[in-house]
């Protein structure tokens, strides 16, 4: 029997617009003995409420008749019930604004099993039998309230307490909640090439063209497209981010636009795509260069038109997305070798944002970003590094950059075991340090022998990988792990580079 197999049948009411969701909830939550209700709206939901008692309530966001929120603040008012919001359309702001109004948790859809068991135990004590009835005057002066009722409202109001501090630091970085809707500092650094950048997003923030942003890989791509989005006008709608590099081709179709229930085997019921879910909002698609010719000319469309149209569906329903993109890639060379189709491009890349690499910023920057980085990895505890290790890591080229410098980080904490940082922590490949400590009089000396830029972190890349693989003894999967990157990354450099042949 499991842990969760309640004593007693505490009532538990469920508030989703969507038939098939509130279906699944009451068939996920009634097999961990709780008696389950539902309500498919705001109005429907304050009635229940107000004619019952309830030991957890679970309310969506986006309903036909009202807000999640107006549910979270009838429950604030009236009772000490505690209420978590599941929303497939969050945000850090609606976020916050769940806590201060007294949801004691907010959770993205898709909620998984494990995310649900842990829900229920915060919320609810399972050695305590439910409170038949509301609590009024009278039972204040025949009987005492139960100690249980008073051990599980100090304990819900604490974890709102947490739960709240954890939303609002999502909008800060430094501990303080900004101004309201004030958008996330997400790319600090104080040198010339990063104010530009922040300058440059300022500028897009306050129109809907199509971004095209380019840098290598590591260098806060998708940091800067949600920037761009939450300093917008879009800021309350979605952000929905993809790896167009990790969708199986024969999958693509399906995933950008849906489909209809019944248009293939296993289309059990109708699904929204990447478009649907981010209407209003932005779609950003990284690693764009991966997508096959056959979907650029699906996209093509759908930017063009303003509409989609799902597998199994003859009309098409209109879109308001905004697109950014990004890659690693040079998207002018995949043009010109015919990879990528030119009117797609032109369509994209209306505005090149450029992120700058690690390796490109000034020392003083490299310094501010790594203490930066380390503090919000050791949650800010106290954490000092050696002077030599310090030098060390402002040397080093980084090729995998702000993400690289995050896993050298996070093992060198692991390693120190509380101590200052020192150089060996660090455990830095010197081969892979592209900086020479000499003065270089030649750029051919400086590139080894390579005719590019571009060839060498080729070269470079390729040889990374290999040595990778050879440490795995092979094994793509745990390669992938070795050097910070998804498998579907790893496969795709891989194919790029040839290590296939």
């Amino acid at each position: 029997m499991s842990d969760l197999k309640l004593q007693f049948q505490h009532p538990v009411l469920v508030v989703d617009d969507e038939a098939d969701l509130r279906a699944l909830l009451q068939m996920s939550l009634s097999k961990m003995g709780l008696q389950v209700e539902t309500a498919e709206g705001v109005v429907s939901a304050k009635k229940k409420i107000a004619e019952k008692t309830y030991d957890l309530i679970l309310t969506d966001m986006k309903m036909p008749d009202g807000n999640g929120l107006e549910v979270v603040e009838f429950v604030a008012q009236n009772s000490d019930t505690p209420i978590a919001v599941i929303t497939a359309f969050g945000n850090p702001n609606q976020a916050v604004q769940a806590m201060k109004l007294g949801a004691f948790d907010y959770i993205a859809k898709p909620v998984t099993l494990a995310q649900l068991r842990t829900l229920v135990k915060s919320a609810i004590n399972i050695d305590a039998p439910h409170r038949p009835h509301k609590k009024t005057d009278t039972d204040d002066k025949t009987q005492p309230e139960k100690p249980i009722t008073h051990t599980k409202q100090a304990l819900t109001k604490a974890k709102t307490a947490l739960a709240r501090a954890k939303a609002e630091k999502m909008l800060t970085e430094n501990g303080e909640v900004p101004p309201e809707n004030a958008p996330r500092q997400r790319l600090l650094g104080n040198s010339e090439a990063m104010q530009n950048v922040r300058k440059l997003i300022g500028k897009l923030a306050k129109s809907d063209v199509s971004v095209y942003i380019t840098g290598e890989s590591g260098t806060g791509k998708e940091q800067a497209a949600r920037s761009i989005h939450e300093a917008s006008n879009r800021a309350n709608a979605p952000f929905i981010a993809v790896n167009c590099g990790a969708i199986p081709e024969n999958l693509m179709e399906s995933e950008f636009f849906g489909y209809k229930k019944g248009s293939f085997t296993g289309a059990d019921s109708d699904r929204d795509g990447f478009f649907q879910a981010a209407h209003n909002g932005t779609l950003f698609l990284d690693e764009v260069a991966d997508l096959p010719l056959s979907m650029q000319v699906k996209l093509l469309r759908v930017i063009q038109e303003k509409a989609v149209r799902k597998i199994g569906e003859h009309v098409e329903t209109p879109v308001n997305v905004r697109i950014i993109c990004a890659t690693h890639k040079n998207l002018e060379n995949e043009v010109e070798s015919g990879r990528f189709r030119q009117d797609l491009y032109y369509r994209l890349n209306i505005v090149t944002l450029e992120m700058p690499s690690l390796r490109n910023l000034d020392l003083d920057d490299k310094e501010f970003l790594i203490n930066a980085l380390k503090q919000k990895i050791a949650n800010d505890n106290e954490v000092n590094i050696r002077p030599e290790a310090m030098e060390a890591l402002k040397k080093y080229s980084f090729p995998g950059n702000f993400r690289e410098l995050e896993n050298i980080l996070e093992r060198a904490i692991a390693l120190s075991g509380g101590e200052p940082i020192s150089a060996d922590d660090l455990q830095l490949r010197r081969s892979s340090n592209l900086i020479d400590e000499s003065e270089s009089d030649g750029d051919s000396e400086l590139l080894h022998g390579a005719e590019s830029l571009e060839d060498f972190l080729d070269q470079t890349e390729r040889k990374l990988i290999e040595e990778a693989l050879k440490k795995a003894g092979g094994n793509r999967t745990n390669a992938a792990k070795l050097l910070g990157i998804s498998f579907y990354s790893m496969k795709n450099r891989i194919n790029r580079l040839g290590l296939n042949e």
